[in-house]
């Protein structure tokens, strides 16, 4: 008998596969539930839809195996697992940032980010006072998650041309350095 997170992982393969050679808009549940190996009513006691499947995949697959470096103050080294994480699944994610609209994998992904920093952020700011009321961990989690997703779907819709090293250092140097200092 296979456990949820077996069936989680069969399901989000059979969707990557399909996504390679359809756009995802058009994939079907039925088509991925075949390609996994399992019968519909099985996608449903998992997934709502085909969004939720791939919400799931970018948690699992991209931001929980870097959270962890996160916590740890090792954001360049995350960043290079992100961005080689999708290189890897290149042809899947090249489809992903076509999805527009209300299901768009922009709204998708920086949800997820946005999810994923505010518990870093919210652990660490934990009996710290604010410096400035305004700026809330919601506020500060949905800053870096736009910025993140811009050049991540940038990244991805320009081919990757860049490398997952460089693209991180790309980031880093853009997030430390001042408007100020890019202007003038």
């Amino acid at each position: 008998m296979q456990g949820k997170n077996d069936v989680d992982i069969l399901l989000a393969n059979s969707f990557k596969e399909l996504a390679v050679h359809c756009p995802i808009e058009k994939i079907t549940i039925k088509e991925i539930t075949d390609g996994a190996g399992v019968i519909r009513p099985t996608f449903y006691n998992h997934f709502q839809d085909k969004y939720e499947l791939l919400e799931k995949i970018i948690l699992t697959e991209l931001l929980e195996p870097i959270g962890i470096l996160i916590e740890n103050r090792m954001v360049t080294e995350a960043f290079v697992l992100l961005f080689s994480s999708i290189e890897k699944d290149r042809d899947f994610y090249m489809q992903a940032v076509k999805l527009e609209g209300q299901n768009s994998f922009e709204s998708i992904a920086k949800g997820c980010v946005k999810e994923i920093l505010l518990e870093i952020i919210e652990k660490s700011a934990k009996n710290k006072i604010p410096k400035f009321h305004w700026l809330t961990p919601e506020r500060i989690a949905d800053y870096y998650a736009q910025s993140m997703c811009s050049i991540v779907i940038s990244w991805i819709k320009s081919g990757m041309t860049v490398s997952p090293k460089e693209l991180s250092e790309i980031y880093k140097y853009v997030m430390k350095t001042s408007i100020d200092d890019v202007l003038f």
